[in-house]
């Protein structure tokens, strides 16, 4: 049977706040600071045990081999020797923002009745530009079965971000649903990330219908606001649509081509007079897991505990959830160690729908094999990271050997 499974990104050993991300203003703000995986990690998984709580499907994806050595190697240098700035690329765990994975179309969408996956690219920043090849390596382990086709990469220049750029409107998971692709446009202090090129070569290979198949310009108001993927002000799922009133370029011809593809679609949106762009971004309101309870009916939002602490946001919050849409639950959990390096909930776990038996069930999660995860990362990830810390020979030996005991505990050492 179809259901949504939510991949989180454990997040690795190597989580630093190097600043790397152009346009990400939460890790730009936090450039420099000492950074604590364990806690991050530990964070992570405790809100894995959340979601399996409520009843919701969960798998995981691990962390890469960070340093990449060979990334540097291929710019003719090596850690020690490396310039700062590459040094800190080459340490990055940005991989634990599982939403950047990948691109998916479940199976009752496609033209060959497979649920497709294309590994993103992320050209656009050097720091994630050389994550492809290890994500796809574990795609292809994950979803093996005859019922995934997993693509490699787009190719540059056409900067592909995965699924933080990509919607999915349907009457119920397994059914048949409009897939929504939100491209930028470049322009401005801050780049636009997804190109519609890419968007286009994704919506071909997975074989989607065009008739039920939208190309959306993201806000340039919105992506200079700080949002730099279109899941920090717009999230959907199964008929709804929750959105900010700035998230799309020309918003009234938006809504329409959306209403005109899935008409049963809701629009539940936050206007900016009562939740400004800048605290939709500071709190990511929307950078949210927008789930379908299984107990009670009705949706319920995982958020960031930032956004009970932004007073305009949590006011609108319980207003819309006392007038009994179609949002049931405000559920806030810890990722602040995330959320300092620019990424919420949803950044952390991409979204398959798919029958679980066809998935490897080495990637699948468990209160059992989350208890294991949570004991290597007690035992083995650094408590704290430094940025003078990346030039530390010990350090690397250290986070070598802690993504070593996570992968021999989980059955996973052909990733090594």
């Amino acid at each position: 049977m179809l259901t949504e499974i939510n991949f989180d990104g454990i997040v690795g050993p190597t989580h630093n706040y190097a600043g790397l991300s152009r346009g990400n203003i939460a890790s730009a703000s936090h450039a420099g600071n000492v950074s604590q995986p364990r806690a991050a990690a530990l964070q992570g998984i405790e809100k894995m045990r959340h979601n399996l709580a409520l009843g919701l499907p969960q798998g995981f994806l691990v962390p890469l081999d960070r340093p990449d050595i060979t990334w540097l190697e291929t710019l003719g240098t090596s850690l020690e020797a490396a310039e700062p700035h590459l040094r800190a690329q080459a340490w990055s765990a940005s991989s634990m923002w599982a939403a950047n994975a990948a691109t998916v179309s479940p199976a009752p969408d496609s033209g060959d009745g497979k649920c497709h996956l294309t590994v993103a690219n992320l050209v656009t920043m050097p720091h994630r530009s050389h994550e492809w090849q290890g994500t796809l390596a574990q795609l292809r382990i994950a979803f093996a079965d005859p019922a995934f086709a997993v693509h490699g990469p787009v190719p540059a220049p056409f900067g592909d971000e995965g699924a933080a750029n990509h919607m999915r409107l349907c009457a119920g998971h397994g059914a048949p649903g409009v897939e929504i692709f939100v491209y930028g446009i470049g322009g401005g202090r801050f780049p636009a990330r997804q190109h519609l090129d890419a968007s286009k070569a994704i919506a071909r290979r997975h074989r989607l219908d065009p008739a039920r198949t939208l190309f959306l310009r993201q806000s340039d108001v919105a992506i200079q606001g700080g949002a730099f993927h279109n899941d920090v002000v717009a999230v959907a799922n199964e008929q709804l649509l929750f959105t900010h009133q700035s998230a799309f370029h020309d918003r009234e011809a938006a809504h329409a081509e959306i209403r005109a593809a899935f008409p049963e679609v809701e629009i539940v949106e936050v206007p900016s007079a009562a939740v400004s762009l800048a605290d939709a971004v500071k709190s990511y309101l929307f950078n949210a897991q927008l789930v379908s309870l299984t107990e009670g009916g009705g949706m319920g939002l995982v958020l960031p505990t930032e956004a009970k602490d932004t007073p305009a946001v949590w006011s609108w919050l319980e207003t819309m959830v006392a007038g009994n849409g179609p949002i049931r639950q405000l559920l806030p959990v810890d990722v602040r160690q995330s959320m300092a390096n620019g990424g919420g909930p949803a950044c952390l776990r991409l979204r398959v729908v798919a029958d679980p038996a066809t998935v490897d069930p080495r990637f699948l999660a468990d209160e059992a094999k989350l208890d294991r995860i949570a004991a290597v990362v007690a035992s083995h990830w650094p408590e704290a990271i430094a940025p003078g810390d990346l030039a530390s020979a010990a350090l690397v030996a250290d986070v070598r050997k802690a993504r070593a005991s996570l992968l021999d505990a989980l059955e996973l050492t052909a990733l090594l």
